[in-house]
């Protein structure tokens, strides 16, 4: 029996098992409602209106707190002695590498397809109501996390809705928190495995079957997917054993360089047809307000655009946090900023060049996804087609950026289920090692299955996670307004020149001295 019959076995299998599961859960996590004549995801209006309601409990802080953020991330606030593993540029980058991915290159063509270009702007909105968000679930991600005795950190919301809940409503919200810690961390690690590993892999290896001559080209033989899987298992295995310190050193490197890539592509196709620019910009806030041919007008756009945001940043899923948590600091907060820019990135930025790039471009490719309703063609050809306009070869860069979007998405939910598996199972050798060879192994997989029902529930099961974490972060964020009053008290001071440095070792004790 040859490789290919085993493994359509395998996917046939698996399929007819968990498609009835999948297809209920599905049903139940993205049930729509009827709105303005398009569907209306209920969890993706749970995870705006999160966004609403903490932009507004903390004054717009993603706005007012922008350049504090960007400040800390260059190291201005460091403290010596600080508890924890990484700085705060390397939790950023390990956290954005796993956000940012295929969503930000095929998830906005199609966004852009069903919602025309007015979901760019109601995506960059919903970006922004992700920065409050995020800032909180972070906040608390580094308040609540657990520091080892070998100095290395485990956080996320298996550990702050527990110590988080037990400490404002006690023993009610002790018992109520630990089962909601069970649920988060069994969430966490089958989307790790399913969608954070054997998802990225499949995809990636399909890019590069399509710039090596197909399914009779270099890649396209059964041997040449069981190599590519090797070897990304091989790379992914020998970097998880160095921990959250060697994933930070790689996506360090790793994320600037795979956003410089993409970016300078898509500068160079805005500037080769700068002149379209203006008329562009004018179209998507124009498509925002007055679409033309989208499903439910202004409110289909909206939607649309938001879904987009929602499913790209991850704010309020509870993800980030576990990332965040290994960050060297005394102050809960100062993390929190840092991680506000993570959706400004992710969404902001990179999400919106897409947009701009194909909106300017105009591909035909486009135009016939358009009149499909975003159906006919992938997201993934859209975009290639938008940078083929200007640079024929571009196929061939945009499969560096996808393998390196891949590979990163992969080490950074490596960790991510790593922290929910020792949550689950206990944090000894043998425990971390089990799950280290498990997940390279699903990465093999990822290159041999498609595993569409099981990526499927994996969706669907993260953001379950985010109706769990957001109650949490509702019922929490009084300690974060705590926290942040903290911190910017010890900005005050550090910037007037009052602080000791080398005190205040104690997480809590503010190293600060008192004026006279």
């Amino acid at each position: 029996m040859s490789l290919d019959s085993i493994t359509t076995s395998v996917d046939e299998a698996v399929s007819g098992f968990f498609e009835p599961i999948a297809t209920w859960l599905g049903e139940v996590v993205f049930y729509s409602v009827p709105v303005a004549g398009t569907e209306l995801p209920l969890i993706v209006a749970w995870l705006v209106i999160a966004g609403l309601v903490f932009t507004a409990w903390f004054g717009l802080v993603q706005v007012r707190k922008f350049r504090l953020a960007v400040d800390v991330v260059r190291g201005k606030y460091d403290e010596k002695g600080s508890a924890g593993e990484v700085n705060h540029f390397q939790a950023l980058t390990a956290a954005v590498s796993g956000t940012v991915g295929l969503g930000n290159i095929a998830g906005v063509a199609v966004a852009v397809s069903i919602g025309g270009a007015g979901a760019t702007f109601w995506m960059i909105l919903c970006g922004l109501l992700g920065m409050a968000t995020k800032f909180v679930e972070v906040t608390l991600g580094v308040k609540y996390r657990e520091v080892h005795a070998d100095g290395t950190v485990s956080g996320g919301p298996m550990h702050y809705l527990p110590k988080g809940l037990a400490e404002r409503f006690g023993k009610n919200g002790k018992t109520l928190g630990k089962v909601l810690a069970v649920l988060a961390s069994f969430m966490i690690l089958f989307f790790g495995l399913f969608g954070g590993n054997l998802f990225q892999v499949n995809q990636s290896y399909a890019q590069l079957v399509s710039v090596t001559g197909g399914e009779d080209g270099l890649m396209g033989s059964s041997a040449g997917a069981l190599f590519f899987g090797i070897l990304v298992a091989a790379l992914v295995g020998i970097v998880l054993l160095g921990g959250i310190r060697s994933i930070a050193n790689v996506t360090s490197r790793l994320v600037p360089a795979m956003a410089g890539i993409y970016i300078v592509a898509c500068l160079v196709v805005i500037l080769v047809h700068v002149s379209a620019l203006p008329a562009a910009i004018g179209t998507i806030i124009e498509g925002a307000f007055n679409p033309q041919g989208v499903a439910g007008g202004v409110i289909g756009a909206l939607i649309i655009g938001f879904q987009r945001a929602a499913f790209s940043n991850e704010a309020g899923l509870g993800s980030a946090p576990i990332a965040h948590s290994a960050v060297k600091t005394k102050h809960p907060a100062s993390e929190g900023l840092v991680a506000l820019l993570e959706p400004f990135i992710d969404t902001v930025v990179i999400c919106t060049m897409t947009a701009l790039t194909i909106v300017i471009a105009n591909p035909a490719s486009w135009g016939e996804a358009r009149r499909s309703n975003g159906e006919s063609i992938g997201g993934v050809t859209i975009t290639s087609d938008a940078f083929g306009t200007v640079m024929p070869w571009f196929p061939y860069i945009l499969t560096v950026a996808v393998l390196l979007f891949a590979v990163s998405t992969v080490l950074t939910w490596g960790y991510y289920g790593l922290k929910a598996w020792t949550y689950l199972f206990g944090r000894t050798r043998g425990s971390e090692l089990t799950f280290k060879v498990l997940y390279t192994l699903f990465a093999v997989a990822g290159s041999l299955l498609t595993l569409e029902t099981l990526i499927g529930m994996a969706d669907a099961v993260l953001f379950m996670l985010a109706v769990i974490n957001i109650i949490g972060l509702y019922l929490l964020a009084p300690v974060v307004k705590r926290e942040l009053n903290s911190f910017l008290e010890f900005v005050r001071a550090r910037n007037a020149h009052e602080v000791i440095e080398g005190d205040g070792d104690d997480e809590d004790q503010e190293s600060v001295k008192t004026t006279v």
